[in-house]
Formats: structure tokens, sequence, C-alpha cells
């Protein structure tokens, strides 16, 4: 899988805008647009992968809790 992680144009932008306030607010530098655009691409692209797999190993182990919640409730044999 290539990239995983797509965003529509509303949440990029929105995603920009909070990346150029975090740096304005905690490194007190101001963030252009482009450079916010690149900086968001670089994360998306090297830790996006990171986040994606461990949303996929959180469901994984949600879906095996409920198939084992299914064995629970099984009617006994005679």
């Amino acid at each position: 899988m290539q990239n995983p992680i797509r965003l529509n144009d509303t949440q990029r932008n929105e995603m920009i805008s909070s990346l150029q306030t975090y740096f304005e607010q905690e490194k007190d530098e101001q963030l252009g647009d482009l450079a916010a655009g690149l900086l968001l691409d670089f994360i998306i692209k090297e830790l996006g992968p990171i986040f994606y797999n461990a949303g996929i190993e959180a469901s994984y182990q949600f879906m095996n809790e409920k198939i084992e919640d299914l064995f629970g409730i099984q009617l006994r044999e005679r």
C-alpha cells in the first residue's frame, strides 16, 4: 500500500492551519502555507503509516475481543 492516508482539501487546509497555529504559539515562528504543506506531506509520508498501523492493530484487537464475546453467549448443549 503506497499511501493509505488520503485527505480532502478541507482536511488538508485544516491540518495546515493547525500546524501554523502550533508553530506560532509554541515556537513563536511564522510558518507559511508552502512550508506547512511540505511539513504535513512529510508527516503523512514518514509518520502516517505508524499511526495507520496502530489503528489497524487497535481495530484487530477490538474485533477479536468481540468475537471472543460471541463464544461467551453460546448455548450449552445437552
